[in-house]
């Protein structure tokens, strides 16, 4: 079976009611890297609820609240799910997140793009994440995924349907106003993955295989996720309350083990940033920015 584009654009995701607790919230920040060093106050914000103020959920938790799991590999979507990869992500945030809550997730297929038979197609998602209770908007997470094997449905000056790709945030032209290394650990995809996202890509080596990578790869928002640790440490201070937005492109895959290098610019209330592998000297984010609250 092949992607039928107004398929996928009609297709029905049930809301997704998620309740979480500070349990989850403490999971997710350290598969992302948080405690690496126990003894920094500023880490265990967000892995301690003992900490004074309370616990404190790293703005990219959105990335996983009322997610409805990796559903690409279901029959009915035609993907070939084996060779789709992260393109992009974007999430917009109306005030900080709770560290626990109940919420409700509504997803949906917003846009086809197709390159050609031969370069694959770009999907666009997007998830509103509610309070249960109140019905709140609490956040907006829009998912761009490149079907690497999915192109040559057609499409008319390049889009067939929905919306178009974000044009690209230009980095500022000058040296970094900071830059952060952080490790990552050769388990940290085994890690990540207990957040909700079981894509095989990113735990069993065969699939990663049969996908063109050497071994399973880091899942993009793992790498999102430290990077916004390196913008919170390097120009911050661990304090993340003013953060309401972050947007990143991922341009290369990591792998578990690798050094994250993060250069940041903070030009008032916006963060530029992009991300090298260090040890292969490859990017792996770029056109990365963070917007803050004034």
């Amino acid at each position: 079976m092949s992607v039928i584009p107004d398929h996928l654009l009609n297709r029905t995701f049930e809301p997704r009611s998620h309740r979480y607790s500070e349990s989850d919230t403490m999971l997710y920040a350290l598969g992302c890297g948080l405690g690496a060093d126990p003894q920094s106050a500023g880490q265990l914000r967000y892995v301690y609820e003992g900490v004074r103020g309370g616990l404190c959920a790293l703005p990219t938790l959105a990335n996983i609240l009322g997610y409805q799991g990796f559903w690409a590999d279901q029959p009915d979507t035609g993907i070939a799910w084996r060779k789709l990869v992260h393109a992009e992500q974007k999430i917009e945030l109306q005030r900080p997140l709770p560290a626990s809550g109940h919420v409700i997730g509504a997803s949906r297929v917003v846009g086809l793009h197709d390159k050609g038979p031969d370069k694959g197609a770009l999907m666009l998602q997007d998830r509103t994440i509610t309070d249960a209770a109140s019905g709140d908007l609490l956040a907006t997470v829009t998912q761009t995924t490149m079907l690497r094997g999915d192109g040559g449905f057609g499409a008319a000056y390049g889009a067939s349907h929905g919306l178009a790709p974000l044009p690209a945030h230009h980095l500022p032209n000058r040296t970094p106003d900071a830059v952060c290394e952080l490790s990552t650990l050769p388990q940290a995809a085994l890690l990540y993955r207990l957040n909700g996202d079981r894509n095989p890509l990113h735990a069993d080596p065969a699939v990663a295989r049969e996908a063109g990578f050497s071994r399973p790869i880091l899942h993009g928002l793992a790498t999102m996720g430290v990077a916004l640790h390196a913008v919170l440490r390097a120009l911050l201070g661990y304090d993340s309350s003013a953060v309401r937005g972050m947007r990143v492109r991922f341009t290369a895959p990591v792998l578990p083990g690798d050094t994250l290098r993060t250069d940041a610019w903070r030009d008032g209330n916006l963060i530029s940033l992009r991300t090298t592998a260090v040890e292969r000297d490859v990017m792996v984010l770029s056109a990365g920015r963070i917007d803050l609250s004034d």
